[in-house]
């Protein structure tokens, strides 16, 4: 028989109420007395039953997080770190996923306000208006998104985009396309603005072909464009679409990096497994679950709060990039 709170405040010597404060006050208790308590109920094989807590404390210690779509895999490590940050501070994480759909998004949060303490919110394609309305009926954390007056943690993508575009010029690429992300994503803007402006320093010229799903398929749709566009070097939005336009080229007879370079964004894991290699530039991914984990636990009751943390990227530079070629200069269209 599962052991009970009274046994453990019998095998510590305290009362009921002092073993209930320790696991759901525990900064109420004096140290030496929780410690007596914690180790009773250890050995005891005790667990506290988490409703009951939440009756008492107004804290379910659950935690939402919903992502965009959890077959990419950008997703799987930083919804891994985030679960293991929770679980290190007793919370679970509910993972739900949007497919991409903003009005789904919506429903999860308001679905999801009364079952946890808090939603961790990864790159959302609502509206910001929507979003501060929101936080309204449940603290937000925002990852991958900037939204005034709302804790966020956000990788630095704009950095890795101009990083990806110093690497392509300083191979002598001069006409670059950008395959942009789906409409919506604030990521996608900020890559772009990046990416514009290290074009214009570089005096190269950039073609945006976009808005497009953030698939192997977005990229393999976009291969016959590319090459049309004349570019000798792509960015595109994420790894899965870089993939999928290596595959796309591929069967149009054009060569990668020897015709065109190709430099995608977040080093997932298949990154390393193509043939060419993807340079790419790394999203500290794991990172972001697990800041942002600690900022909702941290600013889950100041709704106010501006709290923000940025994160630095890095260009990996593998396979599929190189010298531009030679010849006649393509003619690169807006």
């Amino acid at each position: 028989m599962p052991a009970t709170i009274r046994d453990v405040a019998r095998a510590s010597g305290v009362h009921i109420s002092t073993v209930s404060r320790t696991f759901s006050a525990p900064h109420l208790v004096n140290p030496e007395t929780r410690s007596r308590v914690l180790a009773c109920a250890e050995h005891l094989g005790y667990r506290p039953n988490r409703a009951a807590r939440a009756l008492i404390t107004g804290r379910t210690h659950n935690i939402g997080l919903i992502v965009a779509d959890i077959a990419n895999p950008f997703f799987p490590p930083l919804i891994k770190a985030a679960e293991s940050a929770a679980r290190h501070r007793d919370y679970h994480i509910f993972v739900t996923d949007t497919n991409e759909d903003p009005a789904v998004e919506e429903e999860l949060v308001h679905a999801l306000a009364k079952q946890v303490d808090g939603v961790l919110l990864c790159s959302p394609r609502m509206s910001n208006s929507l979003i501060e309305q929101l936080s309204r009926e449940v603290p937000l954390v925002v990852i991958n998104r900037q939204v005034t007056g709302l804790p966020s943690v956000v990788m630095d993508v704009g950095q890795g985009a101009r990083l990806a575009v110093e690497h392509l010029t300083g191979l002598g690429h001069r006409h670059i396309a950008l395959l942009g992300g789906p409409r919506g994503s604030w990521t996608s803007r900020e890559i772009r603005r990046a990416a514009t402006a290290a074009a214009r320093t570089a005096d190269a010229e950039l073609t945006v072909l976009g808005p497009n799903q953030p698939t192997e398929h977005g990229g393999i749709g976009q291969a016959e464009q590319v090459r049309r566009a004349g570019a000798t070097a792509v960015l595109a939005y994420n790894d899965l679409m870089a993939i999928g336009l290596i595959e796309g080229l591929d069967s149009l007879g054009v060569r990668v990096p020897e015709e065109v370079s190709i430099v995608g964004i977040d080093d997932i894991s298949l990154s390393r497994l193509t043939r060419p290699k993807l340079t790419t530039v790394a999203n500290p991914t794991g990172a972001a679950g697990r800041a942002a984990v600690d900022m909702l636990l941290q600013h889950g009751d100041d709704r106010r709060t501006t709290a923000q943390v940025t994160l630095q990227t890095e260009l990996v530079i593998r396979d599929s990039t190189g010298p531009a070629p030679t010849g006649k200069p393509h003619t690169v269209k807006e």
